[in-house]
């Protein structure tokens, strides 16, 4: 009876360590990726401001398109008066 004991503690210990392996060959892919993807968010948060910093200009677009539409309504007007 002693021998059934000792074997059943052994097959528990053993399934143990097959689970806990198990379970960090899943893990550590998981956390090598996300360490990588940490490594290049600093490169991604880069680019997003530079992005920020090309565009700014975009913001005054419609005050150029105001502009440019007051100079042809009077470039349009000086035509008319002309006769042209």
């Amino acid at each position: 009876m002693t021998i059934l004991a000792s074997t059943g503690w052994v097959v528990g210990y053993t399934i143990g360590i097959v689970v806990v392996l198990v379970v960090v060959a899943l893990v550590v892919p998981i956390l090598l990726l996300a360490a990588r993807i940490g490594r290049q968010a600093g490169a991604i948060d880069a680019s997003l401001g530079d992005s920020v910093t090309n565009t700014a200009a975009l913001s005054q677009l419609n005050t150029t398109i105001d502009h440019a539409t007051e100079i042809i309504t009077g470039l349009q007007r000086g035509r008319e008066r002309l006769g042209g």
